[in-house]
């Protein structure tokens, strides 16, 4: 490609419409098809430029802005490391926006993921990394599953929600027969700890993670039935009909009550029935 073709490109991909951009887009695609990612690699930074764009301000770029993402995907496996390093870049929608190119690029990502949380002590980068490995959708997930454990129990409340949003993440990936005994364990502990957290949102969190193990496999019927149980004293479906005060929390409980009951409208059953109770005791 002549230079003023990537000037071209230059300009159309620095522009904020639509349609100049998704031909810029286009026009990269067909230059990495032509040459190869590696001779493409001066419009590697071109593309990742649009992840800076903020989406609440131009929300129709939304759609452009994933379509950015899917083509760095493309550039092939030596964007991992700068995709890495830029996790650092301290712009939190550029951030989200490349956790999501290295969610996409999968399994090969996990390593150097892994690399990079071992490197530092730095609690806002454990959780970006940690975010990025709960977008990763592969098996192969099991080799980073325990950094979890000990960052739900972190200090920082960020890096704590993160990871414990994460387990279910992993569960997800994961098959049951996969999933080492210990680390099994230590998840349901860890979240079953993580009730109790003054933080609503990771109480959220750690009920939607233990109805993630449910739904996917990673609990015996002594651990369902302790799950219902819990799942029962947080909705006050229980004698004692007392309920976590946010809503955030029994709204998790409810779904994960869908998993352990097999039906969702029993569960909302049982919600408005104990609603009802709770009203007639006032």
């Amino acid at each position: 490609m002549k230079q003023d073709s990537y000037e071209t490109i230059n300009n159309l991909l620095s522009s904020h419409d639509p349609g100049e951009l998704r031909l810029g887009l286009e026009m990269v695609r067909q230059e990495i098809s032509r040459v190869g990612s590696s001779e493409a690699r001066p419009l590697f930074e071109m593309v990742c430029a649009i992840l800076y764009i903020d989406a609440l301000d131009h929300p129709e770029l939304v759609s452009i802005i994933d379509e950015a993402i899917s083509l760095l995907v493309g550039f092939g496996s030596w964007v991992i490391p700068i995709l890495v390093k830029d996790l650092d870049s301290g712009d939190l929608k550029a951030q989200l926006a490349i956790a999501q190119a290295l969610g996409r690029i999968g399994s090969d990502a996990i390593d150097p993921l892994m690399v990079e949380y071992n490197a530092t002590d730095d609690p806002a980068r454990h959780t970006f990394i940690l975010y990025t490995m709960g977008k990763i959708k592969s098996p192969k997930i099991v080799r980073a599953a325990h950094l979890a454990v000990g960052a739900a129990g972190s200090s920082d409340l960020e890096l704590r929600d993160t990871a414990t949003r994460a387990i279910g993440k992993f569960v997800e990936s994961i098959p049951s027969s996969d999933l080492p005994k210990e680390l099994r364990t230590a998840y349901i502990e860890k979240l079953r700890h993580n009730l109790a957290d003054k933080n609503a949102g990771i109480r959220a969190k750690a009920v939607r993670s233990l109805g993630k193990l449910a739904k996917y496999g990673h609990l015996n019927k002594k651990e369902m039935e302790k799950l219902k149980e819990l799942c029962y004293l947080i909705l006050g479906i229980d004698d004692n009909f007392d309920w976590d005060r946010a809503f955030i929390v029994r709204k998790e409980a409810q779904e994960a009550l869908s998993y352990l009951e097999g039906s969702a409208s029993l569960s909302s059953r049982r919600v408005h029935a104990a609603s009802g109770q709770r009203s007639s005791k006032r």
